[in-house]
C-alpha cells in the first residue's frame, strides 16, 4: 500500500513547517505519496488563529459574494508554508485541503492561494448522528429546529419526522429480552417487527437519506463551479454505520471523487467503533432494564449488521481488538466500501488510533498494523494515517515497514525521529550521549 498523512487539524502548522525537509525525506522513504493539509491557519502570539492566506476581494466580488474581512497575517509564515507546500509537491505528493468545503468563491479563492494543492476535503458530508445517547454534540433521535432545517430543505415533512422519530424511540423504550432474541436472528424482517417500524419511521430514515444527498450534490456544484479542475473528497464514517448517517455509499461515489472511509475502532472518546456499540448498548439497557449486555448487543446488531468477533459482553471490550476483530470486521468493512465505490483509485482509508482529537483509548501500533494488513487484504491501496499531534514511533514503523524502506530507530536519535514519542536522550538531563562505537 501506499501511504498519506495528514497535516494539522487540531496541531498547528508550525509544527510540520519545522523541519519539514528531513520529516519529508524520511517520509517519501517510507512510502508516503500524499498529504491532506489544513486547517489552513496559524497560531497568533496570543493563541488566537491567523489565517494562512489573504483572501483576493476581486474572486468573491466576481462571484456576488462579500470577502472576509481583512485580518492580521504573518508573512514569514506564509512563505515558509508555501515553501513546505512546494517541496511536497515536487516530490510527485497529491495533496487535499481539509475543511475546505464552502461556496465557490471561497473555494476558488483557496485553489487561488494554494496552488499546490489538487481539491478540497469534506469531514462527515451529509451526516446525520448515530448515537443513540447524546454524544459528540448530537444523538440519532434528536428534534431541534437545526435538523428540521436540513430535513426541511430536502422537501421534507418535518411534523411527519416529528411522529417517525417518536414511534421508533418509543419502539426502543419497549425492548424485552424475548421479543430481542427471537428477532435479532430474523434479517431485515425481524428487525421491522422488533422495532415496529410503520410508514412514519421509515419516512423519517429515507428523509435523513434524502437530506444527506441534497447537500452532496450542493457541494458538487459549487466544486464544479471552480474553474480548473478541483477533486472533492468525503469522509464518511465505516459502512456499518452508514444507514444511520445517511451516508450510502454507492450514492456518495456519484457526487465525490475520493472517499476516505473512517476507520476508526477504539474505546472511549468520541466517533470510535467500539466507545458507539458501548455508549448504545448502555442506554438500550437504561431504557430496557431487564435487557442483557448481550442482549443489547444483538439489537445493535440487527440495527447496523454489526457483530464483533470475541464480543458478547461489554466488558469484553476491554480486552482491546483481537485478530478475529481485524480478520473479520475490518476486512468485511473495507470490502464493502471497494464494493460500493467499483474503483479502488478513489479509495483512501483514513486511519486513526485513539489519540487526540478524538480522546479515546490509544490503540498500540500492533492493531495499526491489524487494521492497514485487513485492509490490504480486503483491495485497498491508499490509506492516510492521521496523527494528532504527531506520528509515534511504533505507527510510523508499521507503517514504513509495509508502504518503503523500513525506519531504521536509531536510539541516539540522529536523523528522523517521529514527533509522538520523545527522543531517547529526553532522559539523560541534558548529557551528551557517550561515543559508544
Amino acid at each position: 500500500m501506499k501511504a498519506w498523512i495528514f497535516l494539522c487539524n487540531d496541531s498547528p502548522l508550525e509544527h510540520w513547517i519545522e523541519g519539514y525537509k528531513e520529516r519529508f525525506d524520511a517520509w517519501e522513504a517510507g512510502g508516503v505519496t500524499g498529504l491532506a493539509v489544513g486547517r489552513m491557519q496559524f497560531v497568533g502570539d496570543d493563541g488566537s488563529s491567523v489565517r494562512a492566506w489573504a483572501p483576493d476581494s476581486t474572486i468573491f466580488a466576481a462571484h456576488g459574494e462579500q470577502a472576509p474581512e481583512a485580518a492580521p497575517r504573518d508573512a514569514e509564515k506564509e512563505k515558509q508554508l508555501h515553501a513546505m507546500l512546494a517541496d511536497a509537491a515536487s516530490r510527485g505528493w497529491q495533496m487535499l485541503i481539509f475543511s475546505g468545503v464552502g461556496s465557490t468563491a471561497h473555494m476558488q479563492d483557496l485553489m487561488s492561494a494554494f496552488p499546490q494543492t489538487s481539491g478540497v476535503i469534506s469531514d462527515g458530508p451529509g451526516e446525520h448522528s448515530y448515537e443513540l445517547a447524546f454524544h459528540h454534540g448530537g444523538e440519532t433521535l434528536e428534534i431541534s429546529e437545526g435538523i428540521d432545517a436540513r430535513l426541511s430543505q430536502a422537501g421534507a415533512d418535518v411534523d411527519r419526522v416529528h411522529r417517525g422519530i417518536q414511534h421508533f424511540k418509543d419502539a426502543l423504550h419497549n425492548l424485552t429480552p424475548e421479543r430481542v432474541r427471537f428477532h435479532a436472528g430474523g434479517g431485515t424482517l425481524g428487525g421491522l417487527q422488533l422495532f415496529d417500524i410503520n410508514e412514519d419511521a421509515l419516512y423519517w430514515l429515507r428523509a435523513r437519506w434524502e437530506a444527506s444527498r441534497c447537500e452532496w450534490q450542493r457541494m458538487r456544484e459549487q466544486v464544479d463551479a471552480v474553474d480548473g479542475d478541483v477533486l472533492l473528497a468525503g469522509i464518511p464514517r465505516t459502512p456499518a454505520f452508514s444507514g444511520l448517517t445517511g451516508q450510502d455509499y454507492v450514492g456518495l461515489a456519484q457526487y465525490f471523487d475520493i472517499i476516505f472511509p473512517k476507520h476508526y475502532y477504539w474505546h472511549r472518546g468520541m466517533d470510535g467503533l467500539y466507545g458507539t456499540i458501548y455508549r448504545w448498548v448502555k442506554r438500550l439497557l437504561i431504557w430496557n432494564p431487564s435487557l442483557t449486555e448481550n442482549d443489547g448487543l444483538r439489537v445493535v446488531e440487527l440495527l447496523t449488521g454489526i457483530r464483533i468477533p470475541e464480543v458478547d459482553t461489554l466488558v469484553d471490550l476491554e480486552k482491546g481488538h483481537t485478530q478475529a476483530f481485524f480478520d473479520e470486521m475490518v476486512l468485511a468493512e473495507t470490502r464493502r466500501t471497494l464494493e460500493a465505490i467499483g474503483d479502488p483509485s478513489r479509495v483512501i482509508g483514513w486511519v486513526s488510533t485513539g489519540r487526540e482529537p478524538h480522546g479515546g483509548d490509544q490503540m498500540p501500533p500492533s492493531a495499526l498494523k491489524g487494521i492497514l494488513e485487513s485492509a490490504q487484504a480486503a483491495g485497498l491501496q491508499r490509506f492516510l494515517y492521521h496523527p494528532e499531534p504527531d506520528i509515534g514511533a511504533g505507527e510510523w514503523l508499521e507503517i514504513s515497514t509495509m508502504c518503503g524502506t523500513p525506519w531504521q530507530e536509531d536510539l541516539k536519535a540522529r536523523g528522523y525521529w517521529p514527533g509522538g514519542t520523545p527522543r531517547p536522550d529526553t532522559w539523560n538531563g541534558g548529557r551528551p550521549t557517550p561515543n559508544e562505537e
